[in-house]
């Protein structure tokens, strides 16, 4: 929970007044750790004098909603440990099935923690279902929304809840992340994983899993000078490897949008238009990811021909 004292304060000193709100939107971009910020912040509301508590994750008033596993076979996989698929939204049965067990008193103590994980993969008709909680909270339950995108959500879930801002890691913070996380990263990976980080320590983390370091290099290099021989190109096609699954490919795409939005802060004003287009295109493409199977060789030969064309010198121009 490094670099968050200041939503420590607001939610610590609520819990120290007379009327709690039951309603908090944990917002900031994804990586953040607003969803670890939940848990601690559930298992401390619900913790009672002289009462053992059980794990967060077998505790009978800590409840979160997410996504479940994407069908029958990613159930198996979870059930044995192995890596799962997860379905691409929280549905309403799962928000109805929540607020019946609502209708009964906390287990162990006074009070009740909901959280969702996050709020942004609702359907809307789970939004809609919710909102009748948020409205009438059943006595001693108190909810934790985690938001990626703020502005997606409904106004009327807004307006019931205080929200509470999770801003980016300064570099010094995501490093002291990284190193506590995973200190047998490399020098490379390390330095890749937190130049690609954006402040946030998750994205840094998946980053550096995905073994993506020597792919930031070439994103570098393609900006610095192009690529008129295809070479870096060819080398990056290497570098993402022959059959990489979806997770990996969505790693790639953003890595190269934040390289070149990193890229922006030290171009004139004619590179600066060059990576704004390259910017646009890359955002798009993340967006498909999750939905279109891309050919990973014709897709890195796309993102290298886009970090190339934002070079100081383009490509095929002396």
């Amino acid at each position: 929970m490094i670099g968050h004292e200041e939503a420590w304060r607001s939610w610590r000193s609520a819990m120290a007044g007379d009327r709690m709100h039951h309603g908090w939107l944990l917002a900031g971009r994804e990586g953040l750790g607003k969803a670890s910020f939940a848990r601690a912040a559930a298992a401390e509301l619900v913790a009672e004098p002289g009462v053992s508590q059980p794990p967060i994750d077998s505790h009978p008033d800590i409840l979160t909603l997410s996504p479940l596993p994407a069908n029958d076979d990613e159930v198996k996989k979870r059930d044995e440990g192995k890596p799962y698929q997860l379905k691409r939204s929280i549905s309403v049965d799962q928000v109805r099935a929540l607020q019946r067990r609502l209708t009964t008193r906390p287990t162990l103590g006074a009070r009740r923690a909901v959280i969702i994980d996050s709020a942004d993969l609702l359907e809307k008709s789970a939004v809609n279902a919710l909102l009748k909680s948020l409205e009438e909270p059943p006595q001693g339950t108190f909810f934790l929304l985690v938001v990626h995108a703020l502005g997606r959500l409904l106004p009327t879930v807004r307006s019931r809840c205080l929200i509470v801002r999770f801003h980016p890691l300064s570099d010094a913070d995501v490093t002291r992340a990284l190193d506590a996380a995973a200190p047998e990263l490399d020098a490379e990976t390390r330095r890749a994983a937190l130049v690609v980080s954006g402040g946030s320590p998750g994205t840094a983390l998946a980053f550096a899993e995905q073994d993506l370091g020597r792919a930031q290099t070439i994103f570098e290099k393609l900006i610095e000078r192009g690529d008129h021989d295809l070479a870096l190109r060819g080398a990056l096609s290497g570098a993402i490897g022959a059959r990489p699954d979806r997770e990996r490919i969505g790693a790639v795409i953003e890595a190269a949008r934040i390289t070149v939005a990193r890229a922006l802060e030290h171009m004139d004003d004619a590179g600066k238009l060059r990576l704004a287009e390259a910017h646009a295109r890359l955002v798009r493409l993340g967006g498909d990811a999750p939905i279109y199977n891309f050919d990973p060789a014709m897709l890195m030969m796309e993102i290298g021909s886009l970090l190339a064309s934002a070079a100081p010198t383009r490509e095929g121009v002396r």
